[in-house]
């Protein structure tokens, strides 16, 4: 139980600070023969604070409730 409250702490810790997780996806405009025209795409996909604030309160109360029941 402790180690599941510490985790959700950092992963917690971690949407705050980075607001969204990027990824680039490489998309192909034309191709001709052996020759192909592409392009690189970035997404954001927007993690909202919400989701870091539960992951923080779920991962303290957790840490409570591995103390107590020591």
């Amino acid at each position: 139980m402790k180690l599941a409250g510490i985790l959700l702490i950092v992963i917690g810790i971690i949407s705050f600070a980075y607001q969204g997780i990027s990824y680039t996806m490489t998309k192909k405009d034309a191709q001709i023969g052996p020759i192909a025209i592409q392009h690189d795409e970035t997404h954001t996909l927007p993690l909202p604070p919400i989701v870091g604030g539960i992951c923080l309160v779920g991962g303290i109360l957790a840490l409570g409730l591995g103390a107590r029941q020591s």
